[in-house]
């Protein structure tokens, strides 16, 4: 299975137990990606394009981009310092190249968090002024301070557009095996799948 790069690198058990909650919040940001990469990895073919009769909903496919896509977006505003990924076209971008993209915004996203998250008591990050500050999520949308909401927001958006993907392979007659949903929801085995000791 593909993992989320990069991650906060694991240390001892007695140092893990006391973990910062940036890290913490790291940790779990790439766990959620963990869990996109599942769906897509156990997502049957045939539903990647598929549509439903009569619905002018989005494809599972152009559900995937749009998550890849509304990342770099978040990127661009927030941090625009960090190269951005390439972007993905929805009316050709393949099952396989949606995860291999997915996994590099995780990355940059996590690059985005840790330099929002990771500081010291007088704010600094490694001996200078952190260069992500504020979180953007569109034009049109008020900035907030970079922190934690900024975090528990980019895990909500995944995971509602997960449980879409979800849904629509069901209703198209594709649902997700069993298998996929209990990797899924096997928090301690996603932690160590993604280098972690566990949840905390």
């Amino acid at each position: 299975m593909l993992q989320s790069k990069p991650q906060p690198k694991s240390r001892s058990k007695t140092a893990a137990n006391n973990a910062d909650p940036a890290t913490v919040l790291l940790e779990s940001y790439a766990v959620n990606e963990c869990m996109n990469q599942i769906v897509l990895d156990h997502l049957a073919p045939a539903a990647w394009r598929a549509s439903l009769p009569g619905s002018k909903g989005r494809t599972i496919a152009a559900i995937a981009v749009h998550v890849h896509n509304i990342r770099r977006k978040w990127l661009r505003l927030s941090a625009p310092h960090l190269k951005l990924p390439a972007p993905l076209n929805r009316t050709s971008c393949t099952q396989k190249q949606a995860q291999a993209a997915l996994l590099a915004s995780a990355a940059r996203c996590s690059e985005m968090l840790a330099e929002a998250l990771v500081k010291t008591q007088s704010g600094k990050q490694s001996g200078k002024q952190r260069q992500v500050e504020i979180f953007l999520r569109d034009g049109w949308a008020k900035p907030w301070p970079a922190g934690a909401a900024m975090v528990a927001y980019m895990i909500s958006h995944d995971a509602h557009h997960r449980g879409q993907i979800c849904m629509l392979a069901h209703q198209l007659g594709y649902p997700l095996s069993m298998n996929a949903t209990s990797k899924m929801w096997s928090w301690e085995r996603l932690w160590k799948d993604c280098g972690f000791t566990h949840p905390r």
